[in-house]
């Protein structure tokens, strides 16, 4: 097998596992504040365990504050998919996050002030009637749901564009950045979770026997796992390749919440025809971008969702 191939393999291995977090987040019985909480606990303590001493304690002050910062943006972002999960369902939540590369399309040109490009704006007015197929036809409940999928959405385009920032300058080793944004999102969802106990004081936060086995699953085998493939597959494929099968994810997360959850019952049609025009645009992008843009592209998120 060519390394080319396996890092192929790796890539959509990656994308499918990706595809389980929102069915671990209909799985997970806790809300999404402690949800989120144990996830980025478990990830920045296992990160610590394994990432020698030398190289976390080496940031300078600056980038630790910038990876900091980063961090938070993926706390909320999380919180944003997760709530979403729990408000509507899985396949919304899924669907929300395929508008990530458009969101992209806009924020990037202000983080990195670059020219922002014609097709990318003709791609997101194109997705605009898919966003109405979609909302149009689900309950009210779910659309707000919906809304707060669409915030995440926004928020992984903008710290998936200060990502490569940090990437284009001196970066640290790719765990250690995860490390400390993954710390961050730790601070984040604990300032957070007094304020929701205080609110709803029946909150859980201790995971129930099953809720621990799925948290580990999320933690190890849908975060740290693909992290660490992803970045191995992207030293033999381009970055347009790259982003090209992490578009593939929406789909994947679909099809499994179809299979285990029978969520086909309760959407009609017209939000499936609304997926396939979102996802035709996000398909589009790339290959537009490679044909009118330069061959570089949008940096994929670290962490899928």
């Amino acid at each position: 097998m060519t390394d080319k191939l396996r890092a192929h393999l790796y890539l959509h291995f990656c994308v499918f596992i990706w595809g389980f977090t929102a069915i671990l987040g209909k799985l997970i019985s806790l809300e999404a504040v402690p949800l989120v909480w144990w996830r980025v606990l478990l990830a920045s303590t296992t990160l610590l365990l394994l990432i020698p001493r030398q190289q976390w304690l080496g940031l300078s002050g600056r980038v630790f504050f910038q990876l900091f910062g980063v961090g938070v943006l993926v706390a909320l972002h999380w919180l944003c998919f997760y709530g979403a999960i729990k408000m509507s369902n899985a396949s919304v939540a899924v669907a929300t996050m395929a508008t990530t590369s458009f969101f992209s399309a806009m924020t990037e040109p202000l983080i990195l002030k670059k020219k922002m490009q014609w097709y990318e704006l003709g791609l997101g007015i194109m997705i605009l009637p898919g966003m109405a197929l979609v909302v149009g036809n689900i309950s009210l409940d779910m659309r707000m749901g919906f809304g707060l999928g669409l915030i995440g959405a926004l928020l992984a385009a903008i710290f998936s564009g200060l990502n490569k920032k940090i990437l284009e300058q001196q970066p640290p080793p790719a765990l250690v950045m995860s490390l400390v944004e993954f710390f961050a999102a730790t601070c984040v969802c604990s300032l957070i979770l007094p304020f929701l106990w205080w609110h709803s004081p029946e909150t859980v936060i201790m995971p129930s026997g099953s809720d621990w086995i799925w948290l580990l699953v999320l933690t190890w085998v849908c975060t740290l796992l693909p992290h660490y493939l992803c970045l191995q597959a992207m030293r033999h494929i381009s970055a347009f390749v790259t982003n090209l099968t992490i578009n593939l994810e929406p789909i994947y997360g679909v099809l499994l919440a179809i299979v285990l959850f029978r969520e086909d019952k309760v959407l009609n049609q017209h939000f499936y025809l609304g997926m396939l025009v979102i996802l035709l645009a996000v398909f589009g992008h790339p290959f537009l971008k490679n044909i009118f843009g330069k061959k570089s592209v949008i940096a994929p998120k670290m962490y899928g969702d």
